[in-house]
């Protein structure tokens, strides 16, 4: 059965990412756009909690259900959040088009209710080196943050 979610992106960055999931088994698809970046790359993960009483820290760590070390959403190991980086032109805008398999709209490893977060800076994918690389990808501050609800059909 399909299912769609929409998170809507506050702070000094803005955006609307919608979630697209054909069926139970289908990869979660991923689309948008985000404003006010800085031009370049930016980390951009589901958080493990749907709170925003603290900002965007309230959201908890990376999504990991699995209990894994932070890599890309290519990667064999992976955080289930880890959705790589979104790429902001010279004017700030990013234009998100990602599908992801680890995610879901349903069942076991649901996101609905959980926080998309925007970062400051790039994530080094777990392949950096530096001390948050396995960890967070040393992707910086969250510069924006929404939580992942249920969307009209």
């Amino acid at each position: 059965m399909a299912a769609k979610a929409i998170c809507v992106l506050t702070g000094d960055v803005k955006g609307v990412v919608e979630f697209n999931q054909a069926d139970a088994g289908a990869p979660v698809v991923l689309s948008g756009e985000v404003t006010g970046l800085t031009p370049g790359q930016h980390g951009f993960h589901i958080h493990e909690f749907g709170d925003a009483t603290n900002g965007c820290t309230s959201a908890g760590a990376h999504y990991n259900p699995h209990g894994k070390e932070h890599g890309g959403p290519d990667s064999a190991v992976r955080h289930a959040g880890d959705l790589g980086n979104i790429v902001a032109d010279a004017s700030g805008v990013a234009k998100v088009s990602i599908s992801d398999k680890q995610i879901s709209l349903s069942g076991q490893y649901n996101v609905i209710g959980r926080t998309l977060v925007v970062h400051a800076d790039p994530d080094d994918l777990g392949v950096g080196g530096h001390e948050l690389s396995k960890t967070t990808g040393n992707a910086g501050a969250r510069v924006a943050c929404g939580v992942i609800g249920i969307a009209k059909m």
